[in-house]
């Protein structure tokens, strides 16, 4: 799928961060970005803006550099809500009384969720990634937002399509959603084995063939980007709306690699509502 292939672009936000950013999001209305790699504190396999509580780095480190996302917000840590991702499609709905939940300690985060979805303006949704997918879903109409993890699991699970549905019970409508798929495991190097081929078959039907491919060496490739805008498409998104960033992670790239790096840090996309309290 080639849906705003190559429209994302990198910025550095007024506190000197370099994040990614899709066209598409009104700034007026919302913050949407994803960190890349570098910025932080972390040493090691982690360095250097490792986001994560669970990836075996110091603590210290990330909530170091968690403040220094917050800034880069222009809010602070205890504004934003993470949650414990499962490669499930569990979906929390999030008010101001989850605010801080997940942000300075793993144990708080909201269990077993992949998705987060709000319409409180203020809360800084997160979602962490290191080849799975980030994806960021925002209704300007309703004033709507999700954050979203998919790996191959959240990806056949239909992690997305629950995010959406959860947007709709608070009055979003897909032909209204404006989505930023970010960076994943390049398809090329993403090979696969007869049980996510056939759990892609099972959830796809007839069009997994669209993003899986054999590679002549008795395993296949899968393009889980791809999956997910397809997924966005048939939930009544308009293709025009989506869009990809165009860029894979591991060595060479701005974005940490489990695959490819383990141990290794972890990436967010990151994206909050606008309100008075923020404009």
């Amino acid at each position: 799928m080639t849906a705003g292939m190559a429209a994302s672009r990198f910025r550095r936000t007024p506190s000197g961060l370099e994040v990614l950013c899709w066209p598409g999001f009104d700034d007026r209305l919302v913050d949407v970005f994803v960190t890349t790699r570098t910025g932080g504190v972390s040493r090691g396999a982690y360095t250097s803006l490792n986001l994560s509580l669970r990836a075996g780095d110091d603590d210290a480190d990330v909530l170091a550099n968690r403040a220094t996302v917050a800034e880069a917000l222009g809010t602070t840590v205890d504004d934003f809500v993470f949650c414990a991702q499962a490669h499930s499609p569990n979906i929390a709905i999030v008010t101001d009384e989850h605010r801080g939940r997940g942000s300075r300690s793993a144990s708080d985060a909201l269990p077993l969720t992949d998705g987060l979805v709000t319409t409180a303006p203020g809360i800084a949704l997160a979602v962490l990634a290191a080849d799975c997918v980030p994806a960021v879903l925002h209704d300007p109409v309703a004033g709507v937002l999700a954050c979203v993890h998919a790996g191959w699991r959240g990806t056949v699970r239909g992690a997305v399509p629950a995010a959406l549905a959860a947007m709709r019970r608070l009055g979003a409508a897909a032909s209204n959603v404006v989505a930023g798929v970010g960076p994943a495991i390049d398809p090329d190097r993403y090979q696969v084995g007869a049980e996510v081929v056939a759990a892609v078959r099972a959830a796809f039907d007839g069009r997994a063939d669209e993003v899986i491919r054999a590679d002549g060496l008795g395993k296949w490739t899968f393009d889980v980007a791809g999956a997910n805008v397809m997924q966005l498409v048939a939930e009544g998104v308009p293709e025009g709306q989506i869009h990809v960033a165009g860029v894979g992670t591991g060595p060479g790239t701005p974005f940490f690699s489990y695959r490819a790096e383990n141990p290794c840090g972890r990436f967010a996309a990151v994206a909050r509502l606008r309100g008075k309290d923020v404009l």
